[in-house]
């Protein structure tokens, strides 16, 4: 086959033209740290990256609902140690007024105290973190204590017929960051509180009689006590999930690294080597291109 110097210039722009892309394709890589810019550049690549990239905002999504279980963890506890604080000023009341020597006004003044930190106790049992009742289980919308026209503080019927508010924190698994909202918060509470009241102002109930209260009031304050405890139990778990995401995030981000970031020192050679062929090519592409047919008849 007959070579023209038309063919041999187009073989020669061609090669000089893609020897530019690669140099351009090398740059572009350096300027964005990606092996591709474009998925055509290496499907196999872009196919991998859009798994790994599922693989890590999966994590990420779990590792944001372990804030919230946190936030939920966190706000009871304050809330549990609240109404410890509450409980104990009510037993320190309830042990004063049950001296003999106190008169009947100071047992009603006592009286007027304990009802004002009962009502209390009812602003605590229906905190609320971001719009959100902390102590109505699942149903978060509405509170979980409500006070009658005469005082007494009922538990809402929703709110024990829906006691757990989970959080998934993993693939299959699910942690409850609520307590029961009768354990601590419960109708036996108010009641017991409402008779120490009533003894307070009727005037005629003794030191003995006031003074039987404080059993109960005990049993109340182990009820804060484990629900403490359970509440510590689950920050544990959720704890040790926690440190299990972010291992599985640096694992999968490491991952999605290999496959798509660049390698700058191989990168910055490659681009050396392609830079010296495509100067190489125009050296070559220029002398050839030159050559006349007086060149040969010389």
């Amino acid at each position: 086959m007959r070579v023209t110097q038309g063919m041999m210039t187009n073989q020669i722009l061609q090669n000089i033209t893609q020897g530019y892309g690669k140099v351009a394709d090398s740059q572009n890589q350096l300027a964005s740290g990606k092996k591709i810019t474009r998925p055509s550049q290496d499907p196999i690549v872009a196919t991998m990256g859009i798994s790994y990239r599922t693989d890590v905002g999966h994590v990420e999504q779990y590792r944001k609902n372990v804030t919230t279980a946190y936030k939920w963890l966190d706000s009871s506890d304050d809330a549990l140690q609240q109404t410890d604080d509450v409980l104990n000023r009510i037993r320190e009341l309830t042990v004063e007024a049950s001296n003999g020597t106190h008169t009947a006004e100071q047992r009603q003044a006592i009286g007027t105290e304990v009802a004002e930190l009962k009502q209390q106790l009812v602003t605590i049992g229906n905190t609320q973190v971001g719009g959100q009742y902390i102590f109505s289980g699942s149903d978060t919308a509405n509170p979980p204590l409500i006070t009658g026209s005469d005082g007494t503080v009922t538990l809402r019927p929703d709110a024990l017929s829906h006691p757990d508010l989970a959080v998934d924190v993993n693939d299959g698994i699910s942690v409850s960051v609520n307590i029961a909202p009768d354990s601590v918060f419960s109708e036996n509470l108010f009641s017991d509180l409402d008779r120490l009241i009533g003894d307070l102002n009727n005037g005629t109930a003794d030191e003995a009689a006031i003074g039987a209260h404080l059993g109960e009031l005990d049993t109340h304050l182990d009820e804060v006590a484990r629900a403490q405890a359970e509440l510590g139990a689950k920050t544990n778990r959720v704890d040790m999930i926690s440190n299990r995401l972010n291992q599985q995030k640096t694992i999968a981000t490491k991952i999605m690294s290999n496959n798509e970031d660049v390698d700058y020192a191989e990168t910055i050679i490659q681009l050396n080597q392609q830079q010296n062929i495509y100067n190489a090519s125009l050296a070559v592409g220029a002398r050839i291109i030159q050559t006349s047919l007086l060149d040969f008849l010389k």
